[in-house]
């Protein structure tokens, strides 16, 4: 894939999805590793999880035409339309400590989430679903 280049960039970083540089620095790292260099990080949001939605990320070699796509610290991030109204405004972050790593997400546009952070439940999401105790089946 063609680094992506500042005309193909829709909106800006406060706008779409923010990834900061450890999370940069860690996916450099998984595409040196594999041996996937050139490739994007696609973030997208899925149904399921503890609490409704849940958060997925993949090295994507050929990003889609339609995907909203950004550069931030070398890194090619692509989402996906559907995803992008989940994701509008979330920063992906890499926290690397005594329980172990991970990518975390940080979304404005959850107002729950499970224990482990995977799953999340927006306000538009429908009224009468029970809420998220705080609980998590996730591993």
């Amino acid at each position: 894939m063609e680094s992506i280049t500042e005309t193909e960039i829709i909106g800006t970083s406060t706008q779409g999805v923010t990834i900061t540089q450890t999370a940069a620095d860690r996916v450099q790292r998984l595409m040196e590793e594999r041996s996937v260099v050139g490739h994007a990080l696609r973030v997208f949001v899925s149904g399921g999880g503890c609490s409704g939605l849940q958060y997925g990320m993949a090295l994507e070699s050929q990003p889609r035409e339609t995907d909203f796509r950004y550069s931030l610290h070398g890194v090619d991030v692509v989402v996906d339309p559907v995803s992008i109204d989940y994701l509008m405004g979330a920063t992906i972050d890499y926290v690397d400590d005594l329980m172990g790593g991970g990518f975390r997400i940080e979304n404005p546009n959850a107002v729950s989430s499970c224990g482990c952070g995977h799953s999340f439940r927006t306000k538009d999401q429908a009224a009468g679903e029970a809420e998220a105790s705080g609980g998590c089946d996730c591993h």
